[in-house]
């Protein structure tokens, strides 16, 4: 292994976040900032008047992250994880008699696909597998190819892989050929500029404990409202009826049923933060940072990531497993979470693998740690070399090629 000298050092300095917490080093939950944990601690009327203004103060600034200086777009707020919302965008904003093409490179893309499924609305996939993404002109193709799209879906960053998908070019293709755009951006929005005078979509959707370090329990659609107001009964659940959520909020402020109003104040602290930090270039810089210097540490003591350096995002990397015999991932990840960090187990077809997230309230002081604690916990297993087995290698470049 390479030399691990100063990797005490760089141990020593990492402090967990609060009362022995362990850094979550994931594409959400997160860790969160001791300010966000502490504006849940107060109790909230859901019907009260303070509590509508957190959910008006919340629409207005997801809205003004989108630049939408004609006002053609609105906010709405959904109860539930991030693929409830997910489903509420496809279930509203796509005609039953309408058929999308979704855009898959990973795990996300395809449950986009179950869900339409799961809904009996008509569909088409282009599945590019674990390592490239979907192209423009590709896409372009399939829809001079097949007249009945009438939407695509993209996956804005695909994090079971960590690939950053092209998404500008993918919104030319769509807008040129006079479909709709939906973009799930769950885990790139506020991080990843979604400006909607340079991205021509129809509607994008992210979550409350992403990029802009809130807690689990609610997501968001942001779309324009024409679509909205043409979605009328095109919904197959009330739950989860954007339509529905957004004429209600628009008339009374309210959220149809029981909002997570704990979560909503964190959410809001968290808004307050991403502002105070510089807002979406900020934050992204931030993200790019802490990926820098983790690619380079992993790279360094001999991991391989799974993606070529134009298509990592800033918001999580895959690394291929070892094929030293040593290496046996539950136990490498008892041996991080014992030195305050939590990973996240791989989500390929092709090989075993990890991620690790570069987003959450952390820096590249934290990252550094990391990379001390990947060293040593590999160490204290025996682990001679953390490179993978050659044939993942030739399989990469093979596909890629």
């Amino acid at each position: 292994m390479p030399d691990r000298q100063n990797d005490e050092a760089a141990t020593a300095a990492f402090a967990p976040p609060l009362l022995g917490e362990p850094y979550l080093l994931t594409p959400g939950p997160l860790t969160t900032a001791a300010a966000v944990k502490q504006a849940m601690l107060r109790d909230w009327g859901s019907w009260d008047g303070d509590f509508h203004a957190l959910t008006a103060e919340l629409r207005r600034r997801l809205l003004a992250m989108i630049g939408d200086t004609q006002g053609e777009f609105d906010c709405v707020p959904m109860q539930g994880s991030g693929t409830f919302c997910v489903e509420a965008m496809l279930g509203t904003l796509v005609p039953r008699e309408g058929k999308v093409l979704v855009l898959a490179n990973g795990a996300y893309g395809l449950r986009a696909a179950q869900i339409l499924r799961t809904l009996g609305r008509a569909h088409a996939v282009i599945d590019k597998g674990d390592y490239l993404p979907p192209r423009g002109e590709e896409v372009g193709a399939a829809l001079d190819a097949d007249p009945a799209i009438t939407h695509v879906l993209a996956i804005h960053c695909e994090t079971s892989s960590g690939i950053l998908n092209p998404v500008a070019e993918i919104s030319q293709a769509v807008e040129a050929r006079g479909r709709k755009l939906l973009i799930d951006s769950m885990s790139a929005f506020g991080a990843v500029p979604a400006d909607a005078g340079t991205l021509r979509y129809e509607a994008i959707v992210s979550s409350a404990n992403k990029c802009i370090e809130g807690v689990p329990g609610f997501g968001f659609v942001i779309a324009r409202k024409s679509a909205l107001e043409a979605a009328r009964g095109n919904c197959h659940s009330l739950s989860l009826d954007l339509h529905d959520q957004w004429t209600v909020m628009e008339k009374t402020g309210q959220w149809r049923f029981t909002p997570p109003t704990h979560v909503v104040a964190a959410f809001i602290e968290a808004l307050r933060l991403h502002a105070a930090e510089g807002g979406v270039a900020a934050r992204g810089a931030r993200y790019v940072q802490n990926r820098d210097v983790l690619v380079a540490g992993m790279r360094a003591a001999g991991f391989e990531t799974l993606l070529a350096d134009r298509w990592l995002s800033p918001i999580i990397v895959t690394f291929f497993c070892p094929a030293d015999p040593n290496f046996a991932f539950p136990r490498f990840y008892e041996l991080m979470k014992a030195k305050g960090f939590l990973i996240y187990p791989g989500k390929l077809t092709v090989a075993e693998s990890f991620r690790v997230g570069c987003i959450g309230h952390l820096d590249a002081t934290v990252m550094r740690a990391v990379v001390a604690a990947a060293r040593q916990s590999l160490d204290e297993m025996g682990v001679a070399s953390a490179a993978p087995a050659p044939d993942v290698l030739g399989e990469r470049a093979a596909l890629v090629a």
